[in-house]
């Protein structure tokens, strides 16, 4: 009786698009979260005192999830399937983060962004934006 209800509820477009919504914006928020966890600074503290890079960075980040949410919904009928999908998209992207700083030797990253280095916090940028892509394509 209730999957019945909920399933007439989310046949609605517009409660679907707001079920869709509310989920990925909770999931962007969950990973945000991870993010900063495995960052050497604190995201909207550096935002706050008008760190550029900071900013870039972190904005690839939100652009790269939320493109993978776009991808995955697209390519799943539910919102578990997207959500899953989206999860192992956003796994991938950590991973990508890692690989970036393994991958420059002669600085860290996330030190550079920290101090505002604008280069290297629009790379990162690119980097996110860019991989979100390639991942969404994958996405089925």
């Amino acid at each position: 009786m209730m999957n019945e209800e909920v399933g007439r509820m989310i046949a609605n477009p517009y409660m679907e698009t707001l079920a869709f919504f509310s989920v990925a914006v909770l999931a962007l928020i969950v990973f945000l979260a991870l993010f900063e966890l495995v960052t050497k600074y604190k995201d909207w503290d550096e935002i706050k005192k008008g760190n550029l890079s900071v900013a870039m960075a972190t904005g690839g980040k939100i652009f790269g999830i939320c493109n993978i949410f776009r991808f995955s919904i697209l390519n799943n009928d539910t919102i578990w399937h997207s959500l899953i999908w989206a999860g192992f998209g956003f796994l991938l992207l950590l991973i990508a983060y890692f690989i970036f700083e393994f991958l420059t030797p002669y600085f860290k990253i996330d030190e550079q962004i920290q101090q505002d280095n604008r280069a290297v916090g629009f790379l990162s940028m690119i980097i996110s934006i860019s991989l979100s892509y390639v991942v969404g394509a994958s996405v089925t």
